[in-house]
């Protein structure tokens, strides 16, 4: 198995875990499941048994029900309660999602705790209207009224979900003093940043949570095994509208009519409108002082938003907990198996006065060469600043004195596509070979000296261009490559800088300097390996294609190409800026 797979392959032993939980096997397997399942997810053995109370109708401030159902623990007295609230299903009724909240809830209630798993307003057989993350908080605040009228409460709360999940849990952190400890798995509180990475909006991630919402609709009630074409339906139903213009009636071709809250978005489509101020007021990370643990992935679209939340919680004087995987927003269950094990041990630290069994606040997995888990006590570990310079031969660790262009023209109308990397799509498989993009006419590639020793990086990676463009408006895409010696060019970060009259002016010549964020990572170049960066005007539908025509208008269909100038050395030392780890550890 190729080492670079084995990461992402390992969990693939624990899908038996969930058909075990879900009854699978023969009569004696079933009989010890329990504990089989136990030592499969590297927990304790289950305490208890537990009783469960579904369709349980929990009243809103305005009359509106949601509906949940009641883990148990079967040991008769009060105790902490796990709350979950999603969007997907709360059991195996609506969803394959819905049935892994259903195992791993059971998996808690075994343990002694109270589990809560409701749907989301509009949701499943919730009532009322599913507008994303504007109900969240007062919703939260009315299911945990309800949760202090029960007898089996025991004044304590902790939150666990990942992706939508997490949103509700960082909705709820700073305004009710029962919460004592959280897991925001693959998630951030900073939603805006999500919608708009970089400021461009995320088309890949709004085409497919559309269609997301409809197929399982479709789907519910159905058996797991009928279940298993979700992921598929949900990526030809986008992939059908990702090339459509207006964006503003992508949702019609990918669900075959329109969706009330994509429409909202569209009618808000500016990253500066209101509505979206108004989303990241429901979130006050400022004031949140519970025990934050967050598991995340370095190929989940989340994740910088996520690390902002650990970096911004730390400058309050916090302690939070950190853990990063070489995942994609789907693998590892969903982030679920990981916070599973790691919440169990978080929650009964918290709530049960147990010992927390880890050295370090924080865990990466280092990616690349000898990869694998490693501990440290703060993120981003002590690193130098090393710069590569931009040239015409390619990388240079010295500022190059004769000044070069480079030139390529962009067409949106055949935009240059995003290829693996931080997508919100069902790819388990982020990292690919970008020679298919390097041998396209509208991709620069600047590639340094062959290695003669491992370079590790662990920190935020940036680049600085000097740039030139013929339109009004255009967007540079920056990737950071490992080139290994049988030619591969494997992305490990990259990011967007988009080009308007509120985010750059020229200088006098025309030329614009911009710095691109290319998000955080923890790589280790192989000795004999290569970096390479990659510099393009387009990485859809990641961040959607900029038309160039220097107007915002999600219903025109006005495309203008992009001739783009990037400058090398002298005065316009473009560069390459890597978080050099130092010292031991």
């Amino acid at each position: 198995m190729a080492d670079n797979l084995r990461p992402l392959l390992q969990p693939t032993l624990r899908w038996i875990v969930l058909l075990l939980g879900l009854g699978g096997g023969s009569a004696a397997l079933y009989a010890y499941r329990k504990n089989l399942i136990a030592r499969l997810l590297h927990i304790e053995p289950p305490r208890c048994g537990y009783q469960l109370e579904k369709d349980i109708a929990i009243p809103m401030r305005d009359g509106v029900r949601l509906y949940a159902d009641h883990y148990a623990p079967d040991e008769g007295k009060r105790a902490p309660v796990v709350l979950i609230r999603s969007p997907y299903g709360r059991n195996l009724d609506y969803s394959a999602f819905g049935g892994l909240l259903g195992f791993f809830a059971t998996r808690f209630a075994e343990r002694g705790y109270h589990v809560i798993v409701q749907d989301v307003r509009g949701r499943s057989t919730s009532e009322g209207e599913f507008d994303p993350y504007l109900n969240e908080k007062k919703d939260g605040q009315d299911t945990v009224a309800w949760l202090r009228e029960q007898p089996w409460f025991d004044g304590q709360i902790v939150l666990w979900g990942s992706s939508y999940l997490g949103v509700v849990q960082w909705a709820l952190a700073d305004c009710i003093p029962e919460i004592k400890a959280m897991m925001p798995i693959f998630t951030s509180s900073h939603l805006k940043e999500v919608i708009f990475p970089d400021g461009v909006f995320d088309y890949g991630l709004a085409m497919r949570w559309v269609s997301i919402f409809q197929v399982l609709d479709e789907y519910a009630g159905r058996t797991l095994p009928e279940m298993a074409p979700v992921p598929f339906a949900v990526e030809r139903r986008a992939e059908s509208a990702l090339m459509h213009l207006p964006v503003d009636e992508g949702d019609s071709i990918a669900i075959g009519q329109p969706s009330t809250f994509y429409r909202k978005w569209m009618a808000h489509s500016a990253p500066d409108d209101p509505l979206w101020d108004e989303i990241v007021e429901t979130v006050q990370v400022d004031r949140i002082s519970t025990a934050v643990h967050m598991v995340g992935g370095w190929y989940d679209f989340f994740l910088r938003g996520q690390i902002r939340d650990y970096l911004a919680l730390r400058a309050r004087g916090l302690s939070p907990y950190l853990t990063i995987g070489p995942w994609t927003h789907f693998s590892d269950l969903n982030g679920l198996l990981t916070g599973m094990r790691e919440g169990l041990m978080w929650f009964d630290h918290h709530v049960k006065d147990a010992p927390l069994d880890r050295d370090c606040p924080v865990r990466l997995y280092v990616m690349g060469e000898d990869e694998g888990w490693h501990d440290f006590p703060d993120y981003p570990p002590p690193h130098r600043l090393d710069s590569l310079y931009l040239s015409c031969s390619g990388l240079e660790s010295e500022p190059v004195q004769d000044e070069h262009t480079h030139e390529y023209t962009y067409d949106p109308a055949e935009p240059t596509p995003m290829l693996g990397g931080n997508q919100f799509r069902f790819d388990l498989f982020p990292v690919k070979d970008n020679r298919v993009l390097e041998q396209r006419s509208d991709v620069l590639a600047f590639t340094g000296d062959v290695l003669a020793h491992q370079l590790e990086i662990i920190g935020p990676v940036r680049a600085v261009l000097y740039t030139k463009t013929s339109a009004p408006s255009t967007d540079f895409f920056a990737r950071l490559c490992d080139v290994t010696p049988d030619g591969r060019s494997l992305n490990v970060c990259d990011g967007l800088f988009r080009i308007g009259p509120d985010t750059s002016q020229p200088d006098a010549d025309g030329i614009h300097r911009i710095e691109i964020d290319l998000w955080y990572t923890a790589y280790r170049f192989a000795a004999g390996h290569r970096v390479r960066l990659l510099v393009s005007s387009g990485a859809h539908p990641r961040w959607l294609r900029n038309p160039g025509t220097g107007e915002h208008d999600v219903s025109g269909r006005k495309l203008v190409v992009q001739h783009e100038t990037v400058y090398t050395g002298g005065k316009t030392p473009s560069h390459l800026i890597l978080p050099v780890t130092i010292g031991d550890r």
